[in-house]
Order: C-alpha cells, then sequence, then structure tokens
C-alpha cells in the first residue's frame, strides 16, 4: 500500500501518517519527492488493511494498493529517479557513469597502470575484484586483503572511486573498510540472509542479475537489502544463460528499459560478463547507454592476453578511451553525458 501525501502536507501530518502506520503493526518508508512525500507500507498482511483508516487522516492525498510483490523497489512508492551518490561521484541522474579495471587485482604495477589509463579517458569509479568465485576450484581465487589494500592504493592515486564484489557475509567489515561501492555477484543475487547483512551496512550495493533471473526476482532481491534498510542500490544487468553458444551469456539490452520503467533504482550494465568477448564489449556497451543504463562496469586490463581472470573479455586500455569518446557522441543525442 502507498499513501501519498498532498503536496501542501506540514510535516506533523506527515509524522502522525506515519505513527498511524506503525500503530497497526506496518513499517513505514517515507520517500520525499519533487512535489509530495509517498510513504509506503509494508508488512506481511498489508491486503487486509483497510485503506479508509489513512483516505481521511489530514494531509493524505490518496492511498493506493500497489500490485507488484517489491513495493520499495517500484516507482510506485518512489515516483522519481534515485540517484546514488559516492561522495562527488554520483549513479543515475543525467550524468553517465564508467567504472573500469581488472576482473582481478593482480598486481601494484597492473593496478597503477589500469588505473592511471581508466581515470585519463573518463572513469570515475575502479573496479577490481581481491575475492573471486570462480566455477573451478583451480583457477586463480584473487588475492584477500592485500587486493584490497591494492585497489584502494590505486584508486586514491587518481581520484578514483572503488567497487569490488563481495562474496561472503563474514568478509562484509573488511571489505567496508576499502572500496566505497560493494558489488554482489550474480551467484549470490538470491543469498537473502546476505542481503538482509547488506541491508544493515551503510555502503552502496551493485546488485548483479542472477543468471537465470528474472527481472522481476532481480528486483525482489533488492526489495530485501532496502527493506534491511539500505535505500542505495544499483541494479546491474550482466548478461543471462541462454541456449545460444555464439557468446558466453546473453546481453538483455532489452531489460535496461524494462527495469527503468519498474523501478526508480538506477540501472549499470556490465557488456563484459554479458558478452564473454573483447570485440564485442564495446557495440553492447553503446548500445546499453542508448538504452538508458546509468552506468557502465567494464573490464580493462593493460595486458588481458596474459590476465589471471578472464582475459577473453578484458578490452585494452585504448579501446576503453575510444568507447569514451564513442559514448560522448551518444549521451547527448539521449539528453545525457559523461
Amino acid at each position: 500500500m502507498v499513501i501519498v501525501m498532498h503536496g501542501q502536507a506540514t510535516a506533523e501530518q506527515v509524522d502522525r501518517v506515519v505513527a498511524a502506520v506503525t500503530d497497526h503493526g506496518f513499517d513505514a518508508h517515507r520517500s520525499t519527492g519533487a512535489s509530495h512525500t509517498v510513504i509506503g507500507v509494508v508488512g506481511e498482511a498489508v491486503a487486509r488493511l483497510d485503506p479508509r483508516e489513512f483516505t481521511l487522516m489530514d494531509g493524505v492525498h490518496e492511498v493506493l494498493r500497489v500490485s507488484e510483490p517489491y513495493k520499495l523497489a517500484g516507482r510506485a512508492f518512489h515516483p522519481d529517479d534515485t540517484v546514488v551518490s559516492v561522495g562527488d561521484v554520483t549513479v543515475g541522474g543525467e550524468r553517465i557513469t564508467l567504472m573500469a579495471g581488472p576482473c582481478a587485482v593482480e598486481s601494484a604495477e597492473q593496478m597503477e597502470a589500469v588505473a592511471a589509463s581508466v581515470a585519463r579517458s573518463g572513469a570515475t569509479i575502479l573496479r577490481g575484484g581481491a575475492f573471486k568465485p570462480r566455477t573451478s576450484p583451480y583457477s586463480f581465487q584473487g588475492l584477500g586483503p592485500e587486493g584490497l589494500t591494492l585497489l584502494r592504493a590505486a584508486a586514491d592515486r587518481h581520484g578514483l572511486k572503488v567497487i569490488s564484489e563481495v562474496v561472503d557475509r563474514g568478509d562484509l567489515s573488511l571489505m567496508c573498510d576499502h572500496v566505497d561501492i560493494l558489488q554482489v555477484g550474480a551467484r549470490n543475487m538470491q543469498n537473502f540472509r546476505f542481503l538482509k547483512d547488506l541491508g544493515k551496512v551503510s555502503r552502496p550495493v551493485l546488485l548483479k542479475r542472477g543468471m537465470s533471473a528474472t527481472l522481476e526476482e532481480l528486483l525482489l532481491a533488492a526489495e530485501y537489502i532496502m527493506d534491511a534498510g539500505n535505500s542505495q542500490v544499483i541494479l546491474c544487468e550482466r548478461g543471462i544463460r541462454t541456449f545460444e553458444t555464439a557468446t558466453r551469456n546473453t546481453m538483455d539490452i532489452s531489460a535496461i528499459p524494462i527495469l527503468k520503467k519498474r523501478s526508480h533504482l538506477p540501472v549499470v550494465a556490465d557488456p563484459s560478463h554479458g558478452t564473454g568477448l573483447r570485440d564485442k564489449v564495446l557495440p553492447m556497451a553503446r548500445a546499453a547507454v542508448a538504452a538508458g543504463a546509468d552506468g557502465l562496469l567494464i573490464e580493462v586490463h593493460d595486458d588481458p592476453e596474459h590476465a589471471l581472470s578472464d582475459g577473453p573479455q578484458s578490452i585494452f586500455p585504448e579501446q576503453f578511451a575510444e568507447l569514451c569518446g564513442q559514448l560522448r557522441v551518444i549521451a547527448p543525442a539521449i539528453g545525457r553525458r559523461l
């Protein structure tokens, strides 16, 4: 249920409605938009709640039932786009945000070379994996805490923010000490206890779509994080598993405008995992931005042929620079900027 307040409703009137919601045993999530305040009523038995309990309260404009199972992530509760802020860097809004770096942190030299190049080209967030959940136990698993230190140091030297994947609940405290955005991989999208823990931290969370997940399942996973208290969620389309074998995954570009219509949360695209092929990353990145993506998450390596993880889908720094130039042409055509 959503309670829409009048544009002229006072703070006291809003507080009284929130108090009435909580008195009935439900959670009240308020969202203040450009013209009015919306109060989302969340709980197990909301369907049995009579809207008339609130319709006649002072300051209430209308009470709406929400049919979607995701309440906090949906536009009915929060009609205005959410912009996630990380210091002076934002995800969402007019600007397209570029997150770039290697799949895995390998060395100080590698991180320095990549951070310097992507910062020059226009990236504002440095990506890199310190803990790598790999399908094979014999694949490179990452440098762990040492990798986080190298990632943070390289980012700080070049004025970049940091995003890195957290793979275990036990690593949350360590990760929060080093990164600005916590990335949740496809394998953990429906690790619901983990999602609840992420709802209790004061870091934005980038949530990747599961390999076979529907868009509703992705939004419900975001709902777990938001319901636990963290509204700073970024959705990520990273390709899904289909019967097609020409690419590593099938990059679902159509997911971007659908998510933007259903949800107020920022949406970024990962064409590196979405295709798994270096020569496909740039065209799919261009398509994602044209489709409305708020940002890109791209794997860039200074020597991808010798990368310890996902070399075939990592682009060269000069390719990333080329992509940034192309996006500076595409972005203004759709009312955005880099």
